[in-house]
């Protein structure tokens, strides 16, 4: 009996440990995944050239018609072409709207960890804005690190955008926050909206704090 309790008390202080060095660098080999992608963009081009473009192909100036929509957009020329505005995690059980202003001071949000209850499902929605020129091959990309350790890459393929006067929406599949003693703690990830002409649009940090409750 005393032999099992002893063990049961061994086994408790090892959950309420830090993951070590070791640890991290497993999980983070168990998340590589080797990028093999033949992928080439299409030529760039503008907007003017794809509007005037097989103009008496009736099923293209439909799609074109969805895509860039009936009104020219009209923009200041001094702005980006693409403007993403802000990041917002999507979760039904939060106590309150989780929502990070990238139109603004992105290093405020380095300081500010963002607290998501364990084991909670989630969206990231990434909301952004096409000023101009029609934009190919946007995705949204993310690295998870924690004690310096990546222990997640992610990438997400958001799509094709033609220049419009309000901002369009992005949402990533559900995801669930990991949980348990060892799960928690302080993650810090590297976000970038990028293109397929690798022109990075936004890049930012931001902490993301596992807690067993929204507000331990």
């Amino acid at each position: 009996m005393e032999q099992c309790v002893e063990e049961l008390l061994f086994l408790h202080v090892m959950a309420e440990q830090e993951p070590t060095a070791e640890q991290l660098a497993a999980i983070a080999a168990s998340n590589e995944e080797p990028e093999t992608s033949d992928y080439k963009p299409p030529a760039q081009k503008s907007l003017q050239e794809i509007q005037e473009q097989d103009k008496d192909d009736e099923s293209l100036r439909k799609y074109k018609q969805t895509l860039l929509g009936d009104t020219p957009t009209v923009s200041d020329p001094c702005k980006a072409n693409v403007e993403v505005t802000r990041m917002t995690l999507v979760c039904e059980s939060a106590p309150e709207p989780v929502v990070l202003d990238l139109s603004g001071d992105l290093q405020s949000h380095k300081k500010n960890p963002i607290v998501l209850k364990e084991g909670v499902e989630y969206k990231v929605k990434i909301s952004f804005k096409v000023n101009r020129e029609i934009v190919s091959g946007l995705k949204y990309q993310q690295n998870t690190f924690r004690k310096g350790v990546r222990v997640d890459k992610s990438e997400f393929m958001v799509g094709s955008y033609g220049p419009k006067a309000t901002e369009h929406d992005y949402l990533t599949p559900l995801e669930e926050a990991p949980k348990g003693m060892l799960a928690r703690g302080t993650y810090t990830i590297k976000s970038r909206f990028t293109d397929d002409d690798k022109h990075t649009h936004c890049e930012w940090e931001w902490c993301l704090a596992i807690k067993k409750d929204w507000k331990d």
